[in-house]
């Protein structure tokens, strides 16, 4: 074992560390000094030995890149030839066997070429193309060094804070990357997850205020960030016509069997959608329609086409399969939480005005759509998500020759939408979704994932994502699923994760240059999501007008939004 395993740094390799002379060093100077030697390499991380007496030095410089030197997650430097190699520190242990010294494993993370004038790391790309040796010296990185590995060299990116441990080292994304392989946002309640997902779509509007976003909201929360900046839509203007859906969905919502019930009842709706689509005069211009073709159609034709098959029945055939799907249809039409979708109103053709309403072009100045579907009826929220999904993937195949603008789709709480083979529940949303992630990019469609639970979500998804934010994750379960996602060179990082605070993150993949834990922005009030805990002891300490409030309540608990 060496020297440096035992804490102890010989004068004779102080000189040949780059000139520095035996006795007390300068604390101001620390970055020129070795704080440790490299024991063993491996192909992506080595074994590194830390001298305890340099690392105490390093504590009290004012650079705090420098002073946290050697602890787990911060980063080293180890010079091979005339580059630099950048390393994360992994994790340490004492070893006793060699009097007291600090063991530590290291990821490598890039390397970047070494400014003869001042030592300093330029032009940083991921990657090594040299190994260091056995008994190489390891440096600390410096504020300096960090600054130019987390410079955007040109890309385009946006802003959401500070690099840690830096107090001034601005955390950029790069758009094309982020969004190019689809990103995902994880988070344990509590941690600022709306407020920090709100935060990177609002510097991506500004960024890109011509863009095309459409973002799932279940609970109302985006509505008050965006309200200025983005479109909202809810149950009482997102007029979604129903015939938009294809077979699959129409069978969600209308068919209420299971088993070899559900298939003769699935028989006779294609049946019958299929004559009601073809009464529609486009079936005369399009040639030939499916079940699946977006056509408009009555509900009334579907309702009557049902009605003639019952009749021309024999006596002997049950009708109860036809009085299902029926039954189903008259409560759609009858009940006023469906207007927003099943209402008479919504026959026309107004395909093309829906989707440029909600992917938002032309963007006029507000390049995101927020669907609240907060107020959909429970049973059909799945699907309503399902048809906005599958609309943007097949408007983006079919508007290849068209050469279509990208559009990116962000799911709040995913897993609810694609969950994993334990929680799934067969609906069609988790397989447009799953297939949009691993094949939306060919097309142009960036996902967004953002869940509380990235253990329920389905197997494969976010390994999907190019980039992975990561908040404090309280869950064990939870923390395993996504080190298992991430690059073995975040491995560092990634056991912070239950450490962090609220509003911090990891991030790593495709839209940094490296791993990096960020400390987020603050937010303006009025971009902020409605997503604040309430005060207990505030709320309880005020009385008055509760009567009223309870009445109102009832009148819209009843009306049910109509």
């Amino acid at each position: 074992m060496t020297d440096m395993a035992q804490g102890k740094f010989e004068p004779a390799e102080q000189v040949a560390a780059g000139g520095a002379q035996p006795g007390n060093l300068d604390i101001m100077d620390n970055a020129q000094h070795p704080i440790g030697v490299v024991l063993e390499i491996a192909g992506s991380g080595s074994q590194i030995a830390l001298d305890l007496e340099r690392l105490n030095e390093c504590m009290a410089d004012e650079d705090p890149s420098i002073g946290l030197a050697g602890q787990v997650g911060s980063q080293i430097k180890i010079r091979v030839g005339n580059s630099w190699l950048l390393a994360s520190v992994r994790n340490q242990r004492q070893d006793r066997r060699a009097g007291g010294g600090i063991i530590a494993n290291i990821d490598f993370l890039g390397e970047g070429q070494e400014e003869k004038l001042t030592g300093k790391i330029h032009s940083f790309r991921r990657g090594v193309t040299r190994y260091p040796v056995p008994g190489a010296l390891i440096y600390p990185a410096t504020t300096a060094d960090l600054r130019q590995i987390y410079a955007s060299d040109g890309r385009a990116n946006i802003q959401i804070g500070t690099v840690y441990p830096t107090k001034d080292i601005r955390a950029g994304l790069y758009v094309d990357a982020l969004l190019g392989k689809h990103f995902a946002l994880l988070g344990s309640t509590g941690t600022g997850k709306s407020t920090s997902a709100a935060l990177i779509l609002h510097r991506i509007c500004e960024a890109a205020p011509e863009g095309h976003i459409v973002m799932i909201d279940p609970h109302g929360e985006y509505s008050a960030a965006f309200k200025q900046t983005g479109k909202i839509f809810d149950v009482t203007n997102l007029q979604m016509p129903y015939w938009l859906m294809n077979f699959e969905e129409h069978c969600e919502v209308l068919l209420t069997s299971n088993g070899n019930e559900r298939q003769i009842d699935a028989d006779i709706l294609a049946r019958c959608l299929l004559t009601a689509r073809c009464k529609n005069r486009l079936a005369d211009t399009m040639g030939k329609i499916t079940v699946d073709s977006p056509v408009p159609y009555l509900l009334s034709d579907l309702s009557n086409e049902i009605q003639n098959q019952m009749g021309k029945l024999e006596k002997a055939t049950s009708s109860a399969p036809y009085m299902r799907i029926k039954t189903k249809l008259d409560e759609l039409k009858g009940d006023p939480r469906y207007q927003f979708m099943f209402s008479g109103m919504l026959v026309g053709d107004t395909m093309a005005d829906f989707i440029s309403k909600v992917f938002r072009m032309p963007s006029a100045g507000k390049p995101i759509s927020i669907i609240d579907v907060s107020g959909v009826p429970s049973d059909i929220t799945s699907t309503v998500v399902a048809v906005l999904s599958r609309l943007v993937f097949d408007f983006a195949i079919w508007g290849r020759d068209e050469k279509t603008n990208p559009i990116l789709l962000v799911c709040e709480e995913a897993h609810r939408y694609v969950p994993n083979e334990r929680n799934a529940d067969g609906s069609s949303v988790g397989r447009i979704l799953s297939r949009i992630a691993k094949e939306g990019r060919k097309y142009g469609i960036s996902l967004g994932l953002i869940t509380q639970r990235p253990s329920d979500l389905a197997e494969g998804v976010l390994s999907q994502c190019g980039t992975i934010i990561s908040m404090r994750l309280n869950n064990d379960r939870d923390q395993a699923f996504v080190k298992s996602a991430m690059p073995e060179g975040a491995r560092g990082f990634l056991d912070s994760i239950p450490a962090l605070r609220n509003r911090e993150c990891i991030i790593c993949g495709e839209g940094v240059a490296i791993p990096i834990r960020v400390s987020f922005d603050n937010l303006d009030e009025v971009k902020r999501p409605a997503s604040e805990d309430p005060s207990f002891v505030e709320l309880w300490r005020q009385s008055g007008g509760e009567e009223e409030a309870v009445y109102r309540t009832v009148q819209r608990w009843r009306s049910q939004g109509a």
